[in-house]
């Protein structure tokens, strides 16, 4: 059995591809109040608004290709059972190749109906427009974890850090929860490796390693790393 690996990452390692992080210094996503385009209020008072808000994310994201950081999570397959655990919308771990991945706040290339939380589809075309509607006949929304929603895969993301031999957290503040809780469920003194440009405040524990670089440098240098205990 391969020893398993397992990643939290963040939008940091998006960045680097040139997809923006959405929230600004000033707390804004593209301008907007973030409770404007990512609540169920806000779909509520405005569904249109968040429809083209996610339309121009969709068209942004179609614009950026995988990184070295992507590229090296991939190569660790070839040796360990890697499950990466996103903060992340897009699909650059998929485009990169990664096969095992749970995608904590949802998918940006996917639509959702509004009355059946489990009918999912792939969206096609230039995105979700008011009047597309599920099978059920109800509108479509964004497949996206709004503030206050339920994170449906958490329960999932327990159970793989629960396994892990390795952990790597990368481009995330870790200010997100229940993200930022998975810490809380790694096992023993497992070597935990986290990479970012300002490394986040992480209570000091065992075999921890601190690589305060960008994903694209950081996170090759861990791959390799973890590849040396072959």
């Amino acid at each position: 059995m391969k020893p398993k690996v397992v990643v939290l990452s963040g939008a940091g390692i998006s960045a680097e591809s040139g997809m923006p992080t959405f929230r600004d210094a000033d707390g804004l996503w593209e301008g907007h109040d973030v409770y404007e385009v990512a609540s169920i209020e806000g779909w509520e008072t405005n569904p249109q608004l968040i429809l083209e808000f996610y339309n121009q994310r969709r068209q942004q994201a179609r614009n950026i290709v995988p990184n070295a950081g992507h590229l090296a999570l991939v190569k660790l397959e070839e040796h360990f059972d890697v499950t990466i655990i996103t903060q992340n919308v897009d699909d650059l771990h998929e485009q990169a190749g990664s096969k095992n991945i749970i995608h904590m706040h949802g998918e940006l290339f996917k639509s959702q109906s509004t009355v059946n939380p489990d009918l999912i589809y792939p969206i096609v075309g230039d995105g979700i427009k008011w009047g597309d509607m599920c099978e059920l006949g109800s509108q479509l929304r964004p497949y996206i974890v709004w503030f206050g929603e339920k994170v449906p895969f958490f329960q999932k993301a327990i159970e793989a850090t629960l396994l892990a031999d390795f952990f790597i957290v990368v481009g995330t503040s870790l200010n997100v929860y229940p993200a930022a809780e998975l810490l809380d469920y790694i096992q023993g003194d497992i070597p935990i490796y986290v990479v970012d440009k300002r490394i986040p405040y992480i209570e000091d524990r065992e075999n921890l390693i601190l690589v305060e670089e960008k994903a694209t440098t950081g996170l090759v240098k861990v791959c390799d790393d973890i590849l040396s205990t072959i």
